[in-house]
């Protein structure tokens, strides 16, 4: 059995001494806090987030980016496209990223931006915009976290993989884990000069390691190679300065002890996801134990067996969003998901920040605190997301708009609010 160092090596073929391992990213992690926000629904449709452009096909077999680009006429499909592309993030969103005092942005992408095989109904032309991202990114002075969303075959079932199926297939065939590892070796060959700007390689959004042993085994597999292909990619043994930011595959932190550890391996970021709604249980909380429990995450963040970040997380407390269970199906709170036991009602609780009352707009406020105060244990928080169209209790924009998100993310109104 190789061990993790001579994997990595056989992946990249290279022999190196401990002594080349070293990285001068272009921010200093682990000395400063990352603050900032994922750019979501942009460059991967989401219904919850833009809901209008799912609603208005007409057709309820529109429920993620690949029955989008199968079930509406062609050229229809690709003006709504180019359109949202063009309208959605433009320069004025990441001067407003960097005004209210963030330093990153994650950008999710699919993997149908760099290429899409026979039979894959997705529409391309993302990558014009992932080229403006990494300009205005750089126009200010912001660092750009290129994350792949979704992968062949989908890495998840998840709708923001692009494809929701009952059952992900990514890890169940060798041509779909080649085609993503070809991905990101054009994804860092492509930015290799420009760490000082695209700061960071995400491999692969949330794996999904709660369907078993062998997702897990392919995607640690999958974690060395894009180790490989990202920090080596002039096919010699010049690294780039760009980290690797690996996601938890929903497993504890602890899971992680001894995987791809200095010296032999460095630049390396652990990606964990926070959300206090996708379960009965979750719902049910009461506002001060979702504080409590987010309170309660900062010890583990800190000593995690990498850095870690959290890469996405929500002031929200409930799943009402309209779709955000998915296109058509209802949600927990209210006990419209089949299935779940009701909470409440859910308005006043979910839409624009005018619906809401001054003490839900204070709970939004301690429970961002809470959050961004734990999560600084770690090594820093992406709030998800900037923006959405109906759904202001999760957008950052809307947040700061409305008072329950600070101009400045270390301002605190209630700064004991952990103990």
């Amino acid at each position: 059995m190789l061990s993790s160092r001579a994997l990595l090596f056989a992946v990249v073929g290279l022999v190196l001494s401990p002594l080349s391992l070293c990285i001068t990213p272009s921010f200093p992690y682990g000395q400063r806090k990352v603050r900032g926000v994922n750019l979501g629904g942009w460059l991967v449709l989401e219904p919850w987030i833009t809901p209008s452009i799912f609603d208005n096909t007409g057709d309820s077999r529109v429920i993620d980016e690949w029955t989008f680009g199968q079930f509406v006429d062609r050229s229809t499909a690709t003006n709504v496209l180019r359109n949202h592309w063009n309208t959605w993030i433009t320069e004025e969103d990441f001067a407003r990223i960097a005004a209210a005092g963030l330093n990153h942005v994650r950008l999710p992408i699919g993997y149908w931006a760099f290429e899409v095989a026979a039979g894959e109904p997705y529409i391309q032309g993302q990558l014009p915009f992932l080229e403006k991202a990494v300009t205005w990114a750089q126009n200010h002075n912001l660092k750009l976290i290129i994350d792949l969303h979704g992968a062949p075959g989908s890495q998840n079932g998840f709708d923001n993989s692009g494809q929701k199926k009952s059952f992900p297939e990514w890890h169940t065939r060798a041509d779909y884990v080649d085609r993503t590892n070809a991905i990101i070796k054009t994804i860092a060959s492509t930015y290799k000069n420009m760490a000082d700007v695209v700061a960071v390689i995400a491999p692969l959004n949330e794996p999904a390691g709660f369907d078993g042993a062998q997702v897990l085994s392919v995607t640690k597999q999958y974690w060395f190679d894009s180790y490989g292909n990202i920090r080596f990619p002039f096919g010699t043994s010049q690294q780039s300065n760009t980290m690797v930011m690996i996601h938890d595959a929903f497993q504890s932190l602890s899971f992680w002890n001894g995987f791809m550890q200095p010296p032999d391996f460095d630049g390396v970021l652990l990606d964990t996801h926070r959300y206090q709604m996708f379960s009965d249980a979750e719902n049910h909380k009461s506002e001060q134990q979702h504080i409590q429990s987010a309170c309660s995450s900062g010890p583990g963040l800190a000593s995690a067996p990498l850095w870690a970040i959290v890469g996405e997380w929500t002031p929200a407390a409930n799943d009402c969003a309209k779709y955000l269970n998915g296109r058509g199906v209802g949600s927990r709170y209210d006990g419209s998901f089949p299935g779940s036991s009701r909470v409440g009602s859910c308005t006043g609780l979910t839409g624009k920040a005018s619906t809401f009352s001054s003490s839900y707009k204070r709970f939004l406020r301690q429970f961002w605190e809470a959050q961004a105060t734990a999560y600084e244990q770690g090594q820093g928080w992406l709030q998800w997301t900037w923006k959405t169209e109906i759904t202001d209790e999760w957008s950052y924009k809307a947040g700061l708009d409305n008072g329950w998100i600070p101009q400045n993310p270390t301002e605190r109104q209630f700064p004991g609010i952990c103990g």
